[in-house]
């Protein structure tokens, strides 16, 4: 260290402090990077890596980035998942002694970012803190652009899977967990391959319950947690402690826009899992990762980015109270019969900024005054949207009214106090009025004063010298001078002093110019010293009322968002549901919302359908591929989640009853990552399905043994209807698609289940799809003919044929399938129709079935014991 340059010295003693981030080091207009940080910038970034020296034998490796640009750089470096420590001249280097003193004003991470040109503009950027306790789990997340924070807490067997299922949900950019194992599982790693995140171990201390509690009571000036409602919560604490301190170290600010945090339990929603997310494509599409395409993209027609992100949230958060979800209705129904105030109501929306970003950025302390300017716009027309929210009658829209503050006094003090066109900077001046500071006035005064006496005095000299080009200009070497052609030198007067000899003229000065030369520059250092003095006195008295401005950007949002349902359902033909308390699932005329929008209108084959826990729990579907089953089983399951949101859905009449998760298992793929094949991966989504689904579920299956031959995936697929259908175990509402068509013969056999294909018309050897559901099994799988629509060569689909008319003849393909049986009592039937699977004489696989201990047995012994079972049935 010794042999170091001072300059470099400092750098690494700030390195390391930060050994964990890419160090951008101020040095006059660049940001520049050094050594092990070089080579990463150089090679991520893809800018030139070069070499300083450094007081060792070789160079340091350096590269740099413009100050003005650093932004973009920062961003990619954020997305390739690095942190990034802000390093900068903390003094003014005019009074500095010796080497200019540099700090780190901040930490940038994927979870921590507020720049607006580095946010998606409608979606959260959520971090996550994660905390493994003997007692549980506690999870906390924030968003601190817009100063959200929420936790929860898990216990007891399924807290594992209850976590995954919350962080796939909420989907946080960044993670931060203490170092542990929950219950001899690595939830590190678990979540690493799970989904795709940033995650970091943060300092075990700061999960500490003492220090956790106190960080919270700081950060909110209490004495107690009894009003946060964190009471005997003790792991959302530590997560919630840990997380204030992560951010107050990297953010290196208060935080004061975070005022409050809200404790939820996942009973208050919806459960849906990643594999349910992805299958039904909420928010995004499976094979592009887009939004066009998805449930989301049809039902955005929000006019405020804040309203497109609770609209979002929603969606990942169907409700299961009966009350709130009636309520939303309700504003929805008003909303849609009123098409004058919805137009009204929108065009004022278009006309309000990002109020919740806003307001973090103002609380933030890096707003400037363009942000101030978003700020007034929006402020100006919330007394016309109270005006014409004032006649309404749905309750909701009565308590969102209530929520709207006008904000007028910050609205007056903004307009009173910067001017309507600021600049980009806050430090250049130009930023607040004349009518505002008097002393700014005078100032500013002066200098439009001065600068026309120098017109005056040019226009003077230019007459008395009889020098008509003479011409008083300014720069920053020499400050104003009088300019005189070398044709015109000899007419220069006495008293003009010589300042400067240039190619074809002379420069000079004299006393008048230099004096009011000394006012002019005077008070424009003044000024803008003065002007940035009193914006941030006004950004700092703003951010004092950084709670009414959030409390009404969140009302704005809902209005927003209620709308957008409105518009949508008016504009697409969609209905109110009636939401139950019973478990009737009761559609008429259903139609998939994503799928309907992408085709011409009318031309969507509408479908009914009508499940229960009782008579109707359990549908087989039966048809050949492409005809529609797929489509069919997602729509009943985004009209479900649809009215759960509090949204119109889809159909001429619906009864929803209250579904706590809804749970799918659609079309797997070989995980080659993971080293799963896609008889594993569909496996491993039904062990899922049958550990954690309740009464109160909705079940899609499709194509349950696919994966694995025609024997061993009929066993499995005949046991899962069993399993699921049997009230002791699960007695769900499912649809169920399946190509086993031995599976028609389940219905009279198992109470509750029905059959139920897609309609065919066949014409020669064409079939034509005629999409709709009708009760009954498909008497054949139309297989041949699929292939021949698909495009299969003509010599194909002709062989096929006669191996099919050959296999039929000998009944080689129904040799070995359980035959069909009467329809046993009622007292035996259990015994019978599963002693039709297999023959009398196979004791041992019997005797293995029956020992199985379906409720308590874990996934991976479920799957350890179906493959002993596959081998047996071999043998």
């Amino acid at each position: 260290m010794e042999n170091l340059t001072p300059m470099m010295r400092q750098y690494l003693e700030l390195k390391e402090s930060y050994k964990d981030c890419i160090l951008f080091f101020r040095l006059g207009d660049f940001y520049e990077m050094f050594f092990e940080d070089a080579l990463t910038a150089a090679r991520e970034l893809e800018i030139t890596l070069t070499g300083r020296d450094c007081g060792l034998a070789e160079r340091a490796p350096m590269c740099g980035v413009p100050y003005h640009a650093a932004d973009n750089y920062i961003s990619k470096l954020i997305d390739k998942g690095y942190k990034v420590a802000i390093g900068e001249q903390v003094e003014d280097p005019a009074v500095a002694k010796g080497i200019v003193r540099r700090d780190v004003v901040r930490v940038i991470t994927p979870g921590t970012l507020i720049d607006p040109h580095l946010l998606p503009e409608k979606e959260n950027n959520y971090i996550m803190s994660i905390f493994l306790g003997k007692s549980g789990i506690g999870i906390t997340f924030a968003d601190i652009s817009t100063g959200e924070l929420r936790t929860t807490e898990f216990s007891g067997s399924k807290a594992n899977s209850s976590l995954l299922d919350e962080v796939a949900k909420i989907s946080p950019k960044e993670i931060i967990m203490n170092d542990t194992e929950y219950h001899g599982t690595s939830v590190e790693t678990t979540i690493k391959s799970f989904l795709s995140i940033n995650l970091y171990i943060f300092d075990t201390w700061a999960f500490e319950n003492n220090f956790a509690e106190k960080k919270i009571k700081d950060h909110y000036h209490i004495l107690s947690l009894d009003g946060l409602g964190l009471v005997d919560k003790p792991n959302s604490v530590a997560a919630t402690g840990a997380l204030l301190e992560y951010l107050q170290q990297t953010q290196k600010s208060t935080l004061n826009h975070m005022n409050h945090v809200k404790f939820y339990t996942s009973e208050q929603y919806m459960i849906l899992d990643k594999f349910t997310r992805r299958n039904l494509e909420l928010t995004e599409t499976m094979r592009d990762k887009v939004k066009k395409g998805s449930l989301l993209w049809v039902l955005d027609r929000t006019s405020t980015a804040m309203g497109a992100r609770i609209l979002r949230r929603w969606v990942e958060e169907p409700l299961r109270d009966i009350q709130a979800i009636v309520t939303r209705l309700e504003v929805v129904d008003e909303l849609k019969n009123n098409l004058l105030l919805r137009e009204d109501l929108k065009e004022l929306l278009n006309q309000v900024y990002d109020l919740e970003r806003l307001a973090g950025r103002i609380a933030y302390g890096n707003a400037n005054g363009r942000d101030l300017i978003a700020l007034k716009l929006s402020l100006e027309v919330l007394p016309q949207i109270k005006n014409l929210l004032n006649s309404i009658h749905a309750d909701g829209l009565k308590a969102i009214l209530a929520q709207i503050d006008t904000l007028e006094d910050i609205y007056h003090l903004i307009h009173n106090a910067i001017v309507e066109n600021p600049p980009l900077g806050i430090k250049e001046g130009g930023l607040i009025k004349d009518s505002y500071d008097p002393e700014i006035a005078v100032l500013r005064e002066a200098i439009t004063n001065g600068k026309t006496w120098i017109t005056n005095l040019e226009h003077q000299e230019r007459q008395s010298t009889g020098i008509k080009s003479l011409k008083i200009s300014y720069n920053k070497v020499f400050g104003y001078y009088i300019e005189i052609t070398k044709s015109n030198i000899g007419l220069a007067p006495k008293h003009y002093e010589r300042k400067q000899t240039l190619a074809n003229a002379e420069r000079y000065i004299i006393p008048e110019l230099k004096e009011i030369e000394s006012k002019i520059l005077g008070a424009e250092e003044k000024i803008v010293e003065l002007e940035y003095q009193v914006f941030i006195q006004v950004r700092n008295e703003i951010s004092q009322y950084t709670e009414r401005i959030q409390t009404t950007a969140s009302a704005l949002a809902q209005l927003d968002g209620l709308l957008s349902f409105a518009e949508v359902s008016d504009k697409s033909g969609y209905v109110k549901p009636e939401i139950s308390q019973d478990d009737r699932l009761e559609i008429i005329n259903g139609r998939h919302p994503v799928v309907e929008r992408s085709m011409a209108f009318g031309s969507f084959v509408a479908n009914d359908t009508s499940l229960d826990t009782g008579k109707n729990r359990f549908a087989i579907i039966t048809g050949p591929n492409m005809a529609g089953k797929s489509t069919y089983m997602r729509q009943v399951a985004l009209i479900v989640l649809m009215a759960q949101i509090g949204c119109f859905v889809p159909a001429d009449q619906a009864t929803i009853g209250i579904v706590d998760r809804i749970f799918t298992r659609v079309g797997a793929s070989d995980d080659l990552s993971q080293g799963q094949s896609t008889f594993m991966v569909e496996m491993s989504e039904l062990a899922n399905i049958l550990n954690n689904a309740t009464t109160k579920s909705l079940i899609i299956l499709d194509e349950i043994g696919r994966g694995t031959s025609t024997y061993d995936g009929l066993s499995i697929a005949w046991a899962v209807v069993e399993y699921i259908s049997n009230h002791e175990n699960i007695g769900a509402r499912t649809l169920f698609a399946t190509h086993y068509h031995e599976l028609t013969e389940l219905e009279g056999i198992i109470e509750g289940v029905n059959n139920y294909c897609i309609s065919v018309k066949e014409h020669g050897d064409d079939i034509i799809f005629l999409r709709k559901i009708i009760p009954g099994g498909a008497d054949q799988s139309y297989g041949i003919q699929v292939a021949k629509l698909a495009g299969i060569t003509d010599a194909v689909i002709t062989r096929a044929k006669q191996i099919l008319q050959e296999l039929e003849a000998n009944d080689i393909n129904r040799s070995k399938l359980p035959q069909r049986v009467n329809k046993p009592s009622k007292k035996g039937r259990e015994e019978q129709y599963q002693i039709t699977m297999f023959s009398d004489s196979n004791e041992d696989i019997l005797n293995e079935l029956k020992s199985i201990d379906i409720v308590n047995i874990t996934p991976m012994e479920a799957m350890n014991r179906l493959y002993k079972l596959v081998n047996m049935t071999k043998k």
